[in-house]
């Protein structure tokens, strides 16, 4: 398995390495102690989520409230899936800055994501089936969401009429979650993420 950081600090890709022969194949595509060693510390496990989407379908761009935030590892079991982690915490030096890694099930890759980064993605294939492991569980009033076609983000989806959920479609831009204060703060998830070390 390697493991390697994304431009976006707090976001690495995961590559595993396959075993196949006529029968199938097989790989580790989690291993706590691999990620721990490159991440500084344990994802302590809370929540495990799946969702098969159609193609075109935009999920995201979902985040939680810091602390204690939600960190992510995230797969594609089935399909392909355009993956964005989006830096949104306020004083960071790539706030609002984004990165797409390809995840399906040929290359069977990951991607990890730190509590106060943003993640949505893009449905490439009808019945993409994406796996999230979660570090906690899901909290109604402490999860939020940026409009995934928000201009000043520019995420360049890689659909021409992205299918967006009645909540993602309302969702407010970068800046007016700014304004509303909904974002978390780069030094605040930082100390976040060092008490978790």
């Amino acid at each position: 398995m390697k493991i390697r950081p994304l431009t976006i600090e707090g976001a690495f890709e995961v590559i595993p390495v396959q075993h196949g022969d006529d029968r199938g194949s097989f790989l580790e595509w989690y291993r706590f102690d691999h990620l721990a060693e490159v991440v500084g510390h344990r994802l302590d496990l809370a929540q495990a989520n799946l969702s098969t989407s159609a193609r075109g379908v935009v999920r995201g761009i979902h985040f939680a409230d810091v602390p204690p935030g939600q960190a992510k590892y995230v797969t594609c079991v089935s399909g392909a899936v355009v993956d964005v982690v989006v830096d949104l915490r306020v004083g960071s030096p790539g706030f609002g800055s984004w990165e797409a890694v390809r995840l399906d099930d040929r290359e069977r890759r990951a991607v990890y994501l730190a509590e106060g980064l943003g993640h949505g993605f893009c449905a490439l294939t009808e019945g993409a089936t994406v796996a999230y492991l979660c570090s906690s569980t899901y909290r109604p009033g402490h999860e939020h969401g940026i409009h995934p076609l928000d201009p000043e983000l520019g995420i360049a989806w890689p659909v021409a009429e992205p299918v967006l959920s009645a909540k993602d479609a309302a969702a407010p831009s970068l800046t007016v979650a700014g304004v509303n204060g909904l974002l978390p703060r780069y030094d605040v998830c930082n100390d976040f993420v060092k008490s978790l070390s």
